[in-house]
């Protein structure tokens, strides 16, 4: 079993910066695959950015690229969100997850782990 705990979201205005976090614990971190959807008010749950079988090998959706940079620190058991040049259209509860399978998906149906959430708002 494993246990995530997000937090650093927040209420921001358009073009700000913000940083989430994730607390991993339960399994050895540095062997997680690890990642972060999101869901808007009326939306359904999206992929937003994970990693793959290493550090080197990252995954983002078309809508967050070059704007949203996922990190990990496993010193720590910590992932890490780094958003820049937020948009409206980015407020959403975003998660933490720990993908299975070997191969990659966006497919919610991908993730084994789901931590609570915290809540982007960003203003215009």
């Amino acid at each position: 079993q494993v246990q995530l705990v997000e937090s650093g979201g927040g209420l921001v205005q358009a073009g700000d910066s913000l940083t989430l976090s994730c607390a991993a614990s339960g399994r050895t971190f540095s062997s997680l695959r690890m990642g972060w959807f999101r869901q808007a008010t009326g939306k359904e749950r999206e992929f937003v950015a994970a990693f793959g079988w290493s550090t080197d090998n990252t995954y983002y959706a078309d809508s967050v690229k070059g704007r949203l940079t996922i990190a990990r620190d496993n010193t720590k058991n910590t992932v890490y969100l780094q958003m820049n040049s937020l948009k409206p259209a980015d407020t959403a509860v975003y998660y933490c997850v720990v993908r299975s399978g070997a191969a990659f998906s966006p497919s919610p149906r991908s993730v084994d782990y789901w931590g609570q959430g915290t809540l982007v708002t960003v203003s215009s």
